[in-house]
């Protein structure tokens, strides 16, 4: 008999899930995923904008992870890989433009002279004197990044350089994530004895390179996303799940349209709320771990834009905690991945908004527009005239990783019957690299699996 593997999500995670299902099983098993979106892909989204694909979701990956080069490579699209035109950020701090600083960890200095001239003079000084102050570090602890930054650096350092870039990443803030989640090298070198955490930093700093850190894919992610829905085969039920049932011989399904579905192993790639939902009555030690984590809502306003408006060629800006702006980053998309086929044509940008707790996503199209005007104009002191414009909305689409959430995420693996395992954006890291490895952690669990008696 054929054996059935059921995906339960049809974003990055289950899609990679059910593609690595395909190419280790080959066509012995039927594969299924469940999204009842009107799309496959989840939070990656590609549109069209002034007729140039624009991704409206996750726009770039880590390239220096091995995860999505070695996918687009194993699906013959190594030549869809770009990489940035090497221009730096910006950051937006006290009403003015400054370059990014360098010589920090995730925003943390590695000495005075790395934060000159964005911090005053008494947080410089507290800055030097850091190494000569008594660290008191527990190894294995967990502490709030903010906390831990503030207490050693001072309030300044969190507000105008660690904040913009956990922002950015985790719309959240250093006062909720955990340390070892946004910063886990500083971890290690603070667990492994050092000082201060000035020698922490230096410890984990990267070594120079002239590798490009982040790269895209040419015509959007939805080339990934094509490509993963043929190489897996999939059969695609657009329904939601509803309820999932142990039986003799596997699970049971249920969706919205009243259809039932046995699965001889399940994976779960659906957002932490809606895996606390479903796994209530078969594994309600997971079902707790996962309703303890809270995610943020986003918005991008993607624009596309006359050719030759005055922005500077940088390839964005973060935006510090306390100015009088909406967002709290703007991608100069073509000044970042250079204008491919469209060079003096049109311009393309993208300006995001939402930190946790953040009501401003909240507001309308228009509002969320004209905010992004008014922005627009107080940073770079043009008015943009857009040609086309598209809102799109991330509802509690950006995971929380606070404080204590590796073992959190550990205890829920922990508390899944041994043939389903879990995949998603809140377990190991927010990027799509840190998707994909869960994704292929779940499909070798669950292959792997001897059935519960």
């Amino acid at each position: 008999m054929t054996a059935s593997y059921c995906v339960v999500g049809g974003g990055i995670s289950g899609l990679a899930a059910a593609h690595r299902l395909r190419a280790t099983l080959g066509n012995a098993v039927d594969i299924t995923v469940f999204e009842p979106a009107d799309r496959l892909g989840g939070v990656l989204r590609t549109e069209m904008l002034g007729g140039i694909p624009v991704d409206v979701g996750a726009e770039a990956f880590v390239a220096r992870r091995p995860e999505v080069p070695a996918l687009l490579a194993e699906l013959g699209l190594a030549d869809r890989q770009r990489t940035t035109t090497g221009v730096r950020p910006l950051l937006y701090s006290g009403r003015l433009l400054r370059s990014l600083p360098q010589g920090t960890l995730s925003g943390i200095p590695s000495s005075p002279e790395s934060m000159a001239g964005l911090v005053d003079t008494e947080t410089l000084d507290r800055i030097a004197g850091e190494p000569a102050r008594p660290l008191t570090f527990e190894p294995g602890s967990d502490p709030a990044l903010g906390a831990l930054v503030g207490d050693r650096f001072g309030a300044q350092v969190v507000a105008r350089s660690v904040d913009p870039l956990i922002g950015g990443v985790y719309a959240g803030s250093a006062a909720t994530i955990g340390l070892r989640s946004a910063v886990p090298g500083l971890a290690i070198a603070l667990d492994g004895g050092a000082s201060s955490l000035t020698e922490a930093v230096r410890r984990a700093l990267p070594p120079t390179s002239s590798e490009p850190v982040f790269g895209a894919i040419a015509g959007g992610y939805q080339v990934l996303i094509d490509a993963l829905v043929r190489s897996s085969g999939l059969r695609w039920v657009q329904s939601a799940v509803t309820q999932i049932d142990p039986v003799a011989d596997g699970w049971l399904l249920r969706d919205t349209a009243g259809g039932f579905h046995r699965a001889d192993r399940v994976v779960m790639a659906v957002p932490a709320n809606v895996l606390a939902r479903l796994a209530t009555g078969f594994a309600p030690t997971a079902a707790a771990a996962a309703s303890r984590i809270v995610s943020a809502s986003s918005v991008v306003v993607a624009m596309a834009i006359p050719a030759g408006t005055a922005l500077p060629d940088n390839s964005g800006v973060l935006v510090a905690t306390g100015e009088r702006l909406n967002a709290k980053a703007m991608t100069l998309t073509s000044r970042k991945w250079g204008s491919w086929g469209y060079a003096g044509k049109l311009e393309l940008l993208r300006l995001s908004f939402g930190r946790f707790g953040d009501s401003r996503t909240r507001a309308s199209d228009g509002e969320l527009v004209a905010w992004a005007m008014q922005d627009l104009e107080a940073v770079f002191g043009v008015a943009v005239d857009p040609v086309e414009v598209r809102v799109q909305r991330w509802a509690a689409a950006m995971p929380q990783y606070r404080s204590g959430h590796a073992s959190l995420a550990t205890g829920l693996r922990a508390g899944l019957p041994p043939t389903v395992a879990v995949a998603g954006n809140f377990l190991d890291g927010i990027g799509v690299p840190a998707c994909i490895a869960a994704a292929d952690r779940a499909v070798a669990a669950v292959i792997s699996a001897t059935p519960a008696p």
